[in-house]
């Protein structure tokens, strides 16, 4: 039986990642129905505003939903928010159990849905693929347990670790296939964040092409206020939102030129410019931002990576070598004293994309052990 629940549940799964990038902030949860061990319906949350996982299962079940076995990736909700409770349509279709891969962080939730469902005399079985489901979820859940986005930091580099020449040369490490997967990856993201060194240094127009579900706001971490009016950035700006990041001692004319252009400036107070990063970050997550791209250069990255802001990792590796004392590497900086300080990833999936390879890791959490099935 625990081998019949975790098969369902990993199709569940397959079908919540449909979601990604369309339901944010709200997790994605994908829902599978099955009766004499047969699936008769399945749904994932298609879109923010719509109607969950559970519901469009439901809908495409209809009355054979009445003693079914009931998938979800995610704990219905008890509450209602753009859409009415979960667990009501599942009590009203007289499902017969529930299984679940994780519960809910999310206050108005957590536990009432499962609370809810045994009452109605529905049987609960949690714990089922939980590992892979939190991490699946693992944006939500910081956004909703720390009150911070998701921080997933890209780069391009060659095998000997290498984003550049020493001449700063950088077009193109990678090929056409991995510079693609970079665009699709920027489509689902609710910010993109660029160090103003890259900005001078490449005049990045930093938009997905073609353009994903979602349409993030530019960021420069611009201290100075030296963004130019000429960029592609301040040219595109009222198309593409453009938000420049300054600091205390950022020209007035500057600021005020920019804002002219298009572009939103956001002034962080402190001197310190981790802790205006910082500052930068709450504020994102207070804006709604789920997953934030931060691109570069090396000293933004070792600022998200001191700050222990970095939280997945695309990194595009390149079959050449470029060598060179003054080449740069993703991270700049000081860098680490001990290895024992080293912020440690788990390695996905990789990617083969086309002559490149596509290592994707996310940090490593104490994810908890499966509970054992009711």
């Amino acid at each position: 039986m625990n081998d019949e629940h975790e098969s369902w549940m990993n199709l569940a799964l397959q079908l919540a990642e449909q979601g990604r990038g369309r339901v944010e902030p709200n997790p994605v949860v994908g829902c599978v129905m099955v009766l004499h061990g047969q699936r008769i319906a399945s749904g994932w949350h298609q879109v923010f505003g719509g109607p969950h996982a559970e519901i469009e299962a439901l809908r495409v079940a209809g009355p054979s939903a009445k003693g079914s076995t009931v998938y979800v990736t995610l704990e219905p909700c008890a509450h209602h928010g753009k859409t009415p409770p979960c667990v009501d349509a599942l009590i009203a279709a007289q499902v017969a159990r529930v299984v679940v891969a994780t519960g809910d962080p999310f206050p108005q939730v957590a536990g009432r849905g499962f609370d809810k469902l045994r009452a109605a005399g529905i049987e609960v079985i949690t714990g089922v693929a939980e590992q892979e489901a939190r991490r699946q979820n693992a944006p939500f859940f910081k956004r909703v347990q720390k009150k911070q986005p998701w921080v997933i930091a890209k780069w391009a580099m060659s095998l000997d670790g290498k984003i550049a020449t020493a001449a700063r040369e950088s077009k193109w490490i990678t090929g056409q296939a991995a510079r693609e997967h970079a665009h699709q990856l920027r489509g689902r993201m609710d910010a993109i964040v660029v160090g103003i060194e890259t900005a001078l240094a490449d005049d990045p127009l930093l938009s997905a092409r073609p353009a994903g579900p979602r349409q993030a706001v530019r960021i420069v971490i611009d201290s100075r206020a030296r963004l130019p009016l000429h960029s592609q950035l301040v040219k595109t700006a009222a198309t593409i939102p453009v938000l420049v990041a300054v600091g205390p001692d950022a020209s007035p004319q500057s600021i005020a030129a920019l804002q002219h252009a298009g572009c939103e400036v956001w002034r962080g107070d402190s001197t310190q410019r981790d802790q205006r990063l910082a500052a930068l970050l709450k504020h994102l997550y207070e804006r709604g931002m789920t997953h934030v791209l931060v691109e570069g250069g090396g000293q933004l990255l070792a600022a998200c990576s001191r700050l222990q802001q970095i939280d997945e990792i695309w990194a595009y590796l390149a079959p050449r070598l470029i060598g060179g004392d003054q080449a740069p590497s993703p991270l700049g900086g000081e860098g680490i004293a001990r290895l024992l300080d080293a912020p440690q990833f788990d390695f996905l999936t990789p990617l083969n994309l086309g002559d490149d390879l596509a290592i994707h890791a996310i940090r490593r959490e104490p994810w908890p052990a499966q509970d054992s099935l009711d």
